[in-house]
C-alpha cells in the first residue's frame, strides 16, 4: 500500500470516529458525559472482569493523571466504583455499577445505530472486520481489544 492509500484510510477512520461522536453527542451530554468518557465507560467490558486502572490507562492509551481525571467524573455520576483489587491491595479495579451498564448499553446502541458505518451491508461489515482484526492482530499494544 501506498502512502497516499494509507494516508486515505488513517483520514476516513479518523472522520467515521469524530463523526459517530458528533452524532452521539445529544446522547452524551444527556449523561453529562463526553468523548472521553464514554470511550472510558466502553472499554469496561461488564462480560470481563473488573479492569484495573493501569489496564484501563493502556486501553485508552493514556496516563495516569489523565484517567485519574475520566474516572473520577464517572464516579460522580454513579457508573463506576472504585474497589481494592482482592489479588493486590495496593491495586484498584474499576467496576460498572448498575446505572453504569445500563448508560452504557444505551450509549453502545446509540453509537451502532449512528455510526456511518451502519450503511455497510453485513457482508461488507464481515469484510472490514476481517481486514481490522488483522491490524489488530499485528499490534501488540492492540491485541487487548479483540
Amino acid at each position: 500500500m501506498g502512502a497516499r492509500e494509507l494516508t486515505a484510510v488513517v483520514a476516513a477512520t479518523n472522520d467515521i470516529w469524530t463523526r459517530t461522536n458528533d452524532l452521539i453527542g445529544q446522547a452524551l451530554a444527556g449523561h453529562r458525559l463526553t468523548p472521553a468518557t464514554f470511550q472510558a465507560l466502553w472499554v469496561i467490558d461488564p462480560d470481563e472482569p473488573p479492569p484495573s486502572m493501569k489496564v484501563m490507562a493502556e486501553r485508552l492509551y493514556c496516563n495516569a493523571s489523565n484517567l485519574t481525571f475520566i474516572t473520577n467524573q464517572l464516579v460522580e455520576r454513579g457508573l463506576v466504583e472504585r474497589t481494592v483489587d482482592p489479588a493486590n491491595r495496593r491495586s484498584r479495579l474499576l467496576v460498572l455499577t448498575a446505572e453504569g451498564r445500563r448508560v452504557r448499553d444505551e450509549l453502545l446502541r446509540t453509537a451502532l445505530e449512528k455510526t456511518p458505518l451502519a450503511v455497510l451491508s453485513d457482508d461488507e461489515l464481515r469484510q472490514l472486520s476481517t481486514l481490522l482484526s488483522r491490524v489488530i492482530q499485528s499490534d501488540p499494544a492492540l491485541r487487548h481489544r479483540s
